[in-house]
């Protein structure tokens, strides 16, 4: 019986659909994560042409992810009602047109607007695309796909500094969002053997959905606004979130897929998978916004050396992340999350204890171990985030992932800024300690899971 190039089969897509479809999600994680990376670097350049200041600058970066953290849950849910493959490519068209929108922007409030909308985009993409790389592969390929996408983001913040700085070489800050809609255009082909997926009968709650993004937008400003010591605002913004998000758990008990997900953290491995994430991404985050300054106000080095001595952490995740994936179809996510946790907790603690006439051999030995630790957990652990959850819960759990992903990076950035207040000597190596701490914990929530996955008896 033939075969539609969109139906899905019993465990996962034929060969060649199955590439296309792993093709258009590997395509457009990477350029997402390529375009946040590229925006940081091209802020300065940004500010100088629009004629602007750092501070008002800073919110080209903050629209976009805002925007992400807040859409991210609705737009997960919404996947499960009208279809991932449908939310994606939505998602894709918005974020390639607003790529073009970014370019073609002719002052900051203009490009500020567009970078928002483009964030809408990335939150559609990055809600639902590991949901439809579950029902890509088949379950015992899971690892591999997950692997797959991995190395994509991995990828794609490894190129950013070098792509903006390239670009920017040659062109104007605008073509750092133009190169977007070629690459987009490209996606939206091969997304034409995306997986259709079963739909849930239950309606869309857009009163959820506002409250869900009253509850993660003013969680994200207000963390911002704590690493400015603007404690007034911060506590204003934090207690609108907090009423949101009560407000969100009272309107969706008894739901049969609340956006928060409560019924998924009712599964102990899911639970513990997503604690660890977030521990994992907020090291990330840590490490990531610290290691500039450390680089270059501590151990001297230019900004030209301190992006080449960075870039063996992503380089090396990259390595290990299609090896993890496939790792994980054959050995439990615990052991292979703890372990990996385990090694970045100990090149975290390498990094921070670095005397400051060290050699770039071993700045770059303690950011490839980094790298490997963190290459060695992410596959597994999205594995076993996505495997624990029911298949027709898998927009959620989608959504979760990409949500502590967010949210953790957010929180990490967030006590970099935190500690550089506190010392501007010594604030890069307490950031680095305090990721070292966040994945020992992250380490010891993964080895839990062990546990949690053992039958119980009588």
């Amino acid at each position: 019986m033939p075969q539609s190039t969109t139906a899905v089969l019993a465990d996962g897509l034929p060969r060649r659909e199955r590439l296309e479809a792993i093709a258009a999600i590997s395509l457009t994680v990477a350029m997402a994560n390529l375009d946040g990376a590229i925006a940081n670097t091209a802020l300065p350049t940004i500010a100088g042409d629009l004629g602007t200041n750092g501070a008002a600058a800073i919110w080209v970066v903050n629209a976009y992810q805002v925007a992400m953290l807040a859409a991210l849950l609705p737009l997960a849910a919404l996947g499960e009602i009208a279809g991932h493959r449908r939310i994606y490519v939505v998602g894709l068209a918005l974020f390639t047109a607003t790529s073009l929108a970014c370019g073609l922007a002719w002052s900051l409030p203009s490009l500020i607007v567009a970078r928002a909308l483009q964030g809408l985009g990335a939150a559609a993409i990055m809600s639902v695309n590991t949901a439809l790389i579950r029902f890509t592969y088949p379950s015992n390929m899971l690892g591999r796909g997950v692997g797959y996408n991995a190395l994509a983001v991995a990828l794609g913040i490894t190129a950013g500094p070098t792509v903006a700085s390239l670009v920017l070489s040659v062109a104007s800050w605008h073509w750092l969002f133009l190169i977007n809609v070629p690459v987009g255009l490209l996606a939206i082909w091969f997304a034409r053997s995306l997986p259709t997926t079963a739909r849930a009968k239950h309606p869309f709650d857009a009163v959820a959905a506002l409250l869900c993004a009253g509850l993660f937008a003013p969680l994200a400003l207000g963390l911002g606004a704590a690493t400015h010591r603007e404690w007034p605002l911060a506590a204003v913004e934090w207690a609108i979130a907090v009423v949101c998000g009560a407000a969100l758990i009272r309107r969706q008990a008894g739901h049969p897929a609340p956006m928060l997900a409560a019924d998924l953290y009712r599964i102990p491995v899911f639970a513990l998978s997503s604690a660890t994430a977030i521990c994992s991404f907020a090291t990330q985050g840590l490490a990531f916004v610290s290691l500039p300054f450390l680089l270059q106000t501590a151990l001297g080095r230019s900004q030209v050396e301190t992006g080449y001595l960075i870039t063996p952490w992503p380089a090396v995740v990259a390595l290990m992340a299609p090896i993890a994936g496939r790792l994980s179809d054959r050995y439990p996510a615990g052991l292979l999350g703890g372990v990996g946790l385990a090694i970045l907790a100990g090149g975290m603690a390498l990094t921070a204890g670095l005397p400051s006439d060290s050699t770039s051999l071993q700045i770059g030995a303690a950011m490839a171990l980094c790298g490997a630790g963190f290459g060695f957990f992410q596959s597994p652990n999205l594995r076993a985030l996505m495997s624990s959850a029911p298949r027709e819960r898998s927009g959620g759990a989608s959504g979760i992932v990409a949500t502590a992903r967010l949210l953790g990076q957010t929180t990490g950035a967030a006590l970099v800024a935190l500690c550089l207040s506190l010392s501007a000597d010594r604030g890069p190596t307490l950031a680095l300690w305090l990721g070292c701490g966040f994945s020992a914990l992250g380490s010891v929530t993964s080895f839990l899971r062990l546990l949690a996955a053992r039958p119980r008896k009588g």
